[in-house]
C-alpha cells in the first residue's frame, strides 16, 4: 500500500511517525528516510534510544542536509541534491533488504518540488513495492503522479498557525 500525505498544513510528519508506532506496536519494523530534515534533533531522532527500541525495529535516519535555501541554509545546491540521491539509494537499498514493513520517505515530495531529484527517479524506484508492505510518501507538493500512484493520499490544510503571529516552532510540536 502507498500512502501520500501532503499539503500546506502540519501534521505530514506526524502522521507518518503516527503510523510508524502504530506498525511497531504490531509486532513489525518501520524506517523513515528523511530527505529534507539536517541536523535539528526532533523527538523523533531520540524516541528510539529514550524508551531502548531497537534499531531493527523503529528507525529514523536524516539523510537530508537541512532546509533548502531558508531558514539560513548556506549549503551549495549541489550538496542537497547529492544527499537527495542518497536517501533515496538508500531506500533502494532497504527495499532489496526486505526487513521493514513500512517505509517512510519523508519530505520525498518536497525534494522533488526542489528539484533535488525527480518523480520519476522516486516513481521507478518504487514501482516494484511489495503490495503486502506500507509505503509513506510525505512532504508538501506532492506530484500528481505520486496521487495517482497512491492507495491513499492525504492533504493535510492549515487553517491557523502560530508562525502567521510571527512564533517560532515549538519543542515537542513542530521537531
Amino acid at each position: 500500500m502507498v500512502i501520500v500525505f501532503t499539503g500546506d498544513g502540519k501534521g505530514k510528519t506526524t502522521a507518518s511517525l503516527g503510523q510508524m508506532v502504530r506498525v511497531t506496536g504490531r509486532g513489525k519494523r518501520a524506517l523513515m528516510i528523511q530527505f529534507i530534515k539536517g541536523s535539528w534533533e526532533a523527538g523523533e531522532h531520540v524516541f528510539g534510544g529514550a524508551y531502548k527500541i531497537p534499531e531493527d525495529t523503529f528507525h529514523v535516519r536524516r539523510m537530508g542536509k537541512g532546509f533548502v535555501g531558508i531558514l539560513g541554509d548556506k549549503r551549495p545546491r549541489a550538496e542537497h541534491e547529492q544527499a537527495a540521491r542518497e536517501a533515496l539509494e538508500l531506500f533502494k537499498m532497504e527495499l532489496t533488504r526486505k526487513v521493514w514493513d513500512l517505509i517512510v520517505l519523508d519530505e520525498v515530495n518536497v525534494a522533488v518540488s526542489l528539484g533535488l531529484i525527480s518523480a520519476k527517479a522516486v516513481l521507478e524506484a518504487i514501482k516494484d513495492f511489495p503490495e503486502e508492505k506500507l509505503l509513506i510518501m510525505s512532504g508538501r507538493g506532492a506530484p500528481p503522479e505520486f496521487i495517482e500512484r497512491a492507495d491513499l493520499a492525504t492533504e493535510m490544510k492549515e487553517l491557523k498557525h502560530p508562525f502567521a503571529d510571527g512564533k517560532m516552532g515549538k519543542l515537542g510540536v513542530e521537531f
